[in-house]
């Protein structure tokens, strides 16, 4: 929210509070109304707050509720062509001609801001900051999750077609297009939140809305040290990794926290390095001084401006990064990220989607060959070009941790597998039969770091 709307919502209450007459309901509705108009006249920005919450009306002695006034409201504003600014809905309420208390108009405000320029009841969970996703399946059946599953929160919308609305509008948000034509989107917001729905008849029922939130900073890796995610003195082994400029790929399953180990990886690297990024939905928020985001593009309405991820690598490449790093490899940009990686961009890393590390050879290959190279050749390159690979999980309790560190080499065949060397201890890593050969790979980082010999 803007500076400008919210001094112009600090304006709009202190009118409404201080109006006389508007501390009793009792007054005759001419003079009502004449006071509510001159509040809202005084303070024109009263539709410019946000909150959630129920909101009735008396006119006449009649109960109004919420949902015919935002309707009412919603179609003026329509019909004028005018945009949801603070002036223009205090001038949609005084059009409807209803008589509100102080109470009703600032909750009647608060409705509207989050209806028309808010996220609507999913507000309040958007701001939480322990909050990572926010899933709406049904009006009455929105789940949040805070780090530890899944939890049903009592937040509910009117109807379906006010779950429809919302996703509509935060598709056109994002600059997306979202009807009965395309019936989903997957974008990102202004704010960073990634956004995915789904409309009906695709989404049986009822709109779907999946929503990963962006935190305005990355976590440090002493941060995931403390939430467990790494374990006690892990942090040695990842820091020698970053040193040693060792190229890596980090894979888990979906929401096991891939994004934000690659941030708070990316945060230590040196100053004076520059850091390339390429995504598909621009998530990577390292703390660093020197980062350049590339973000893909679907192609518009004419079928044209599509920007794909395996262009975004390919420009990566002529921008002299001294670090290249893909958001996530999902298709062809696994071809052009091996072969920089073999071209000298060391220390080039990327995320993968795989149920365990020991798949992600064959994840790669199946990469490769939808995008035209020959399995001998894939193996190939991923031999020379990949080191080290992280596997992240999620444990029952929903705990996120690093689950086991493996290197890559290749058996008797000359294919590529994954070696573990490290897997999850609670007080420290265990190591495995591949530990000499990361400590090989880390080598004087690894002592540097660790302030060990060996």
């Amino acid at each position: 929210m803007s500076g400008d709307f919210e001094g112009a919502w600090a304006d709009g209450v202190g009118a409404v509070r201080s109006a006389p007459g508007l501390r009793s309901r009792t007054r005759t509705r001419a003079r009502s109304r004449e006071v509510v108009g001159g509040a809202l006249g005084v303070g024109e920005s009263i539709g410019a707050i946000g909150s959630v919450g129920s909101v009735g009306a008396v006119v006449d002695g009649e109960a109004i509720g919420a949902v015919g006034l935002l309707d009412g409201v919603r179609q003026w504003l329509a019909e004028s062509g005018a945009e949801p600014t603070p002036a223009r809905v205090a001038q949609a309420l005084r059009e409807q001609g209803r008589v509100l208390g102080d109470a009703e108009v600032l909750g009647a405000a608060a409705r509207l801001r989050s209806e028309l320029v808010g996220s609507g009841p999913l507000e309040p969970l958007l701001a939480d900051p322990s909050v990572t996703d926010v899933l709406v399946s049904a009006p009455d059946r929105v789940w949040v999750d805070r780090g530890g599953g899944l939890e049903l929160t009592a937040v509910t919308f009117p109807d379906t077609a006010a779950v429809r609305r919302l996703a509509q509008r935060l598709a056109a948000v994002a600059g997306r297009r979202l009807d009965d034509a395309r019936p989903w989107v997957d974008a990102r917001l202004p704010d960073g939140t990634r956004l995915h729905a789904v409309l009906p008849p695709v989404a049986v029922g009822c709109a779907c809305l999946s929503l990963r939130v962006v935190r305005p900073r990355a976590f440090t890796l002493d941060e995931l040290v403390a939430a467990g995610t790494v374990p006690p003195g892990g942090d040695r082994v990842l820091r020698a990794l970053l040193e040693a400029r060792l190229s890596f790929l980090i894979s888990g399953g979906t929401g096991t926290g891939k994004t934000t180990l690659l941030s708070a990886l990316l945060g230590l690297v040196g100053p004076a390095e520059r850091i390339v990024l390429a995504e598909d939905s621009a998530e990577l928020r390292p703390d660093h001084p020197h980062v350049v985001r590339l973000e893909s593009r679907p192609a518009n309405q004419e079928g044209a401006g599509l920007v794909t991820l395996e262009d975004l690598v390919r420009q990566a490449l002529r921008m002299r990064p001294d670090r290249l790093v893909v958001g996530e490899v999902r298709g062809r940009e696994v071809v052009d990220l091996l072969a920089a990686l073999n071209t000298g961009h060391e220390g080039g890393c990327g995320t993968v989607h795989a149920n365990a590390a020991a798949d992600v050879p064959a994840r790669l290959e199946a990469l490769g060959t939808a995008a035209g190279l020959d399995r001998a050749a894939l193996h190939s390159q991923l031999a020379a070009a990949l080191s080290v690979v992280l596997h992240l999980v999620r444990d029952r309790s929903g705990r996120r941790r690093i689950a086991e560190v493996r290197v890559l080499e290749r058996d008797a065949s000359g294919w590529v597998r994954t070696v573990p060397a490290l897997r999850w201890g609670a007080e420290a890593f265990v190591r495995e039969p591949g530990w000499e050969r990361l400590r090989g790979l880390l080598g004087g980082a690894l002592r540097e770091v660790a302030g060990e010999g060996g």
